[in-house]
C-alpha cells in the first residue's frame, strides 16, 4: 500500500493543479447568462472573476510561506478545501454576494501548484524531479483547457447550478486522494509567522490588481483608480522595509534580490502576460460575428475546443521540457520556450481568418508555455534553500498572476480603441486582434532576454531530501547566486 501511494503522489498532486485551473475557468461561459440568473448587475458579476484574481493573488505567497513552515501537505490539503467549499456554496446560492465569497475561496486553489513543486522537491531523488515538477507546471493550461469546453457543456445543457456541483465533487475527490496519497514532507523552516507582512503585502496586492482589473471600467484617469495605484506604490515600500527588518520575513527581500531569483521572477511576470494574451484574444477572436470578415462566430463550446489541442500538447510535452533542462539547464528551456511563444504570435499575425491556422498559432503559443512554465520553477528550485521553496514559488506564482492581470487589462485597453460597427454595435477590428498579438510577442522576446540574463547555474549534486548540495550547507548551496 505505501508503494502504491508513493507511485500515485505525483499523477495525485498533477490532478489538483488541473482542478486548480479548472476552477479559474468554469465560470468563464456563464458570465454572460449571470446578470440575468442571479439578478444582478453585469458590473457585480464581473467580481466572480476580480475576487478569485485577488484571493489567489494574495493568497499564493501567503500559504506558500505558512507551507514552509508548518507542513506542505497540510496547507496543501486546506487549500484544496477551501477550493471545495468555494463550489459548495456556488452549487448552493444564486445570491451574487455569496458567490464572489465562495469564487475569492475558490482562489485559494492558486496555492496548490507551488506547493505541490515544493513537496515534489522533498520527496523525490534528483533524477525524477525535473520531470514532475515539469508535469506540475504543465497542470495550469491543461486545466484551462479543458475546463472551458467541459463547463460549456454542462451549461449548454443543464442547470448551472450543476457545473458547481460537478466541481464539488471533484474537489472533494481530489482533496480525498491528496490527503491518502501526499505525505508530509520534513523539511521545515520553524519561526513566527509574519503576519504584519501577509497583511502589508495582502493590501498592497489588493489595490493593485483591483486597480488593473477595473481600469477599464472606471477610467484609468479616474480618482479611484489613481488612489489605487499610490496606495499600492505607499504600501508595498513600507511592506518592502518592513520586510528587510523582519526577523523572520514572509518574503527574503535580500534572498529574493539575488539575480538567480529576482531575473526568474520578472521573467514569469512577462511570460504570464505573453501566454495570457494566447488564450484571452484567441476566445473573442474565434467568436466574433462573420459579419465582421474575419471572425468565425463560434460557440463558447468550439472555442474551448480549438484551445484544447494547446492543453493536450502541454501533457505530452513536459516530459521534453524536463530532458532539456537536464541536458542544457532551466533557463535555456526557458529562453526557448519564450521565444517560441513570440513564433506563435508570429503565426497568429501572418494568418487569423482560417480556423487551422488559428488552432496552430495557439498550439505553438502553448508548447513554448509548456518550455517557459516547467523551467520557472525549477530555477527557483535551484536558487534557494529547501526551507524556502513554497514561499519563493508562490512568489513566482505570484508574478505570473500579476502578468496575466496586466496583460488582460492591455488587452483591453487595445481593442476598445480598435473598433468598427457591425450590426450596430461595437466591435473590436481584426487589425487591433493583430496589435494585441504582437503586443504579446514583443513581451515573450523580452521574456526570453531576462531568460537569458539569468546567471548560469553553478555546478552541484543534489541531495533527494534537502536539495542542497551534498556536504554542503546551505549558505554554500547558494554561492554563485
Amino acid at each position: 500500500m505505501a508503494a502504491l501511494r508513493e507511485r500515485l503522489a505525483i499523477p495525485v498532486l498533477a490532478f489538483g493543479g488541473i482542478l486548480m485551473a479548472v476552477m479559474q475557468t468554469v465560470v468563464v461561459p456563464l458570465l454572460p447568462d449571470l446578470p440575468r440568473l442571479t439578478g444582478a448587475s453585469a458590473g457585480a458579476v464581473s467580481w466572480m472573476v476580480t475576487a478569485t484574481l485577488l484571493a489567489g493573488a494574495v493568497l499564493t505567497p501567503v500559504l506558500g510561506r505558512a507551507g514552509d513552515m508548518y507542513g506542505k501537505r497540510r496547507v496543501l490539503l486546506m487549500a484544496l478545501g477551501m477550493m471545495t467549499v468555494g463550489s459548495l456554496m456556488c452549487a448552493l446560492t444564486s445570491d451574487i454576494g455569496v458567490l464572489i465569497v465562495a469564487r475569492a475561496l475558490q482562489g485559494a486553489a492558486a496555492a496548490v501548484v507551488p506547493l505541490s513543486i515544493s513537496i515534489l522537491r522533498d520527496e523525490l531523488p534528483p533524477e525524477r524531479t525535473g520531470s514532475a515538477v515539469a508535469l506540475m507546471s504543465s497542470t495550469v493550461g491543461i486545466g484551462a483547457a479543458l475546463g472551458l469546453p467541459l463547463a460549456a457543456l454542462l451549461v449548454q445543457y443543464a442547470n448551472w447550478h450543476v457545473m458547481f456541483w460537478a466541481t464539488t465533487a471533484l474537489g472533494a475527490f481530489g482533496t480525498a486522494l491528496a490527503w491518502w496519497a501526499v505525505r508530509e514532507s520534513p523539511v521545515r523552516e520553524p519561526g513566527r509567522f509574519d503576519t504584519l507582512g501577509a497583511l502589508g503585502l495582502a493590501a498592497g496586492l489588493v489595490c493593485l490588481l483591483l486597480a488593473v482589473s477595473q481600469g477599464g471600467t472606471w477610467g484609468w484617469t479616474s480618482p479611484r483608480i489613481l488612489a489605487l495605484f499610490a496606495a499600492c506604490a505607499g504600501v508595498l515600500t513600507l511592506w518592502w522595509r518592513q520586510q528587510l527588518r523582519a526577523e523572520r520575513p514572509l518574503v527574503d527581500m535580500k534572498l529574493a534580490a539575488r539575480p538567480r531569483v529576482a531575473l526568474p521572477h520578472i521573467a514569469a511576470l512577462l511570460t504570464g502576460f505573453s501566454f495570457y494574451g494566447n488564450s484571452l484574444v484567441t476566445a473573442q477572436l474565434v467568436q466574433a460575428p462573420k459579419a465582421t470578415g474575419y471572425g468565425l462566430g463560434l460557440s463558447i463550446v468550439a472555442t474551448g475546443l480549438c484551445l484544447l489541442p494547446g492543453g493536450v500538447t502541454m501533457l505530452l510535452l513536459s516530459p521534453v521540457s524536463a530532458r532539456i533542462s537536464a541536458a542544457r539547464g532551466p533557463r535555456i528551456t526557458l529562453a526557448l520556450g519564450t521565444a517560441i511563444i513570440a513564433s506563435g504570435y508570429v503565426l497568429r499575425i501572418a494568418d487569423s481568418r482560417d480556423l487551422w491556422a488559428i488552432i496552430l498559432g495557439a498550439t505553438v503559443c502553448s508548447i513554448g508555455t509548456t518550455f517557459a512554465y516547467s523551467a520557472l520553477p525549477t530555477l527557483i528550485l535551484r536558487a534557494v534553500p529547501a526551507g524556502q521553496t513554497a514561499s519563493a514559488n508562490g512568489v513566482n506564482v505570484l508574478m505570473r498572476t500579476i502578468g496575466q492581470a496586466v496583460c488582460s487589462a492591455a488587452v483591453a485597453a487595445v481593442l476598445v480603441h480598435h473598433t468598427s460597427l457591425v450590426a450596430g454595435a461595437p466591435v473590436p477590428t481584426l487589425h487591433g486582434y493583430l496589435l494585441a498579438f504582437a503586443m504579446a510577442g514583443t513581451v515573450a522576446l523580452v521574456a526570453c532576454a531576462a531568460a537569458l540574463s539569468i546567471p548560469a547555474d553553478p555546478a552541484s549534486r543534489e541531495t533527494p531530501r534537502t536539495g542542497r548540495p551534498t556536504g554542503a550547507p546551505r549558505d554554500e548551496a547558494l554561492e554563485g547566486a
